[in-house]
């Protein structure tokens, strides 16, 4: 089983990638998915709590997320606190799902990670995590246009963007650089080509 990390910036189109990948017979992990799952496990919230306090409960007891980024975003160093928290969490639910796919493995596991260039999130110790690196980009115009399509206002946007690593961070860990400056249709035609780098 061939695991691979993708990642892009956002309105980039990583997820879409990931998923016609998942259309092709990948499995695909949300690993943005898992580090809000983990958030409601008790040692986690727990911990969350210790270091961040109650303001970021909400009336059930429960990780208010929206405090929670007000907390980790309030100052420097804060967000480091939470993913020294929240990521081994994240990267024991991993290894979970490649646990449970051991007996029958597909070709193909992708790990859909919005911060697989800031972190070290999916580089399991057991050297079982990602293998290789897929960079989906688009030029910053064609992602502005899509986050503002989605509802997201220009300015929220621009920030959002300008808050992540850049391309050229991106693209120094890459092996493989899809771009999706286009329709979905020239995108599926580059993740065939993709896909047969990656199963080869």
């Amino acid at each position: 089983m061939k695991v691979v990390g993708i990642c892009g910036g956002i309105g980039a189109g990583k997820s879409t990638v990931a998923g016609l990948l998942a259309e092709r017979g990948a499995v695909v992990v949300d690993v943005d998915a898992l580090g809000r799952s983990v958030l409601t496990h008790d040692e986690v919230r727990r911990a969350v709590v210790s270091e961040f306090g109650d303001s970021v409960l909400d009336a059930n007891g429960e990780i208010d997320r929206a405090a929670l980024a007000r907390e980790v975003f309030s100052c420097e160093g804060r967000l480091t606190d939470l993913e020294a928290i929240s990521h081994p969490a994240i990267d024991r639910e991993i290894a979970r799902c490649m646990e449970a796919l051991s007996e029958d493995p597909p070709d193909l596991l992708v790990l859909d990670m919005a911060v697989l260039v800031e972190s070290d999130l999916g580089k399991l110790a057991d050297g079982r995590g990602y293998t290789e690196v897929v960079v989906v980009e688009a030029r910053a115009e064609v992602r502005l246009e899509r986050l503002v399509a989605r509802g997201m206002a220009v300015d929220d946007a621009r920030s959002r963007m300008a808050a992540q690593a850049t391309d050229a961070d991106r693209r120094a860990v890459a092996d493989h650089v899809v771009v999706n400056n286009a329709d979905e249709a020239a995108l599926a035609e580059q993740v065939d080509e993709l896909l047969c780098l990656l199963v080869a």
